[in-house]
């Protein structure tokens, strides 16, 4: 079964923000680079959403609703939800975790 990807405001947001980040510290050819690779694994999760795994900070709180994939030190969180994957957020896996996500809502 093929699955449709969308990706959320919040998340294109933030691989914009990523990609701004690495270029304006004297790497613009490493944020392209990283840009592609977090555009592909979005896309690739179209085929298999279900190998990202659980994130720790929601496991321990007893939410099963979100899932994440890594590229890098990057930390792509998503929601299957039936034939679609909503990407929620994608974040620097170094920051705190648990406190972008309670500004988000997505406890």
């Amino acid at each position: 079964m093929k699955y449709t990807v969308h990706i959320i405001l919040d998340a294109e947001k933030d691989l914009f923000e990523i990609y701004d980040y690495i270029k304006k510290a004297g790497s613009p050819q490493n944020a392209k680079t990283i840009f592609s690779e977090i555009e592909t694994a979005c896309r690739n999760l179209s085929f298999n959403p279900e190998k990202g795994h659980y994130p720790p900070e929601l496991q321990r709180i007893d939410v099963y609703d979100y899932r994440e994939i890594h590229v890098k030190v990057y930390r792509i969180l998503y929601e299957i939800i039936r034939s679609d994957v909503f990407i929620h957020c994608i974040l620097d896996g170094r920051r705190n975790i648990s406190e972008i996500l309670q500004r988000r809502n997505l406890r």
